[in-house]
């Protein structure tokens, strides 16, 4: 009788951790889908120092003539203008 019910046990702790791994993994997928979606909207646009997506509203940003770059920090910001003024020797508008 005690085999039973520790093999019951068992069973429905695999069960209950298979729910909620596939939750987990659910979730995760909702969320890159989402994160995809708003970039191919153009809602998110890169953080052209690191990579990092970030919203085209972002109040850290860079205007070069018509082009507006957003950043993720104000470090990612500031390297830029250093890297750009080493290069062109102009500072764009902050």
């Amino acid at each position: 009788m005690g085999l039973t019910k520790l093999l019951i046990l068992v069973i429905c702790g695999f069960v209950v951790w298979k729910l909620f791994a596939g939750d987990k993994r659910y979730k995760e997928t909702k969320e890159k889908d989402n994160k995809d979606q708003l970039i191919a909207s153009g809602e998110l646009v890169r953080d052209p120092v690191c990579g990092t997506y970030v919203s085209k509203n972002s109040d850290i940003r860079v205007r070069q003539g018509d082009v507006v770059l957003n950043f993720c920090s104000y470090d990612c910001r500031d390297k830029y203008l250093k890297r750009l003024e080493e290069q062109t020797g102009a500072k764009p508008e902050a």
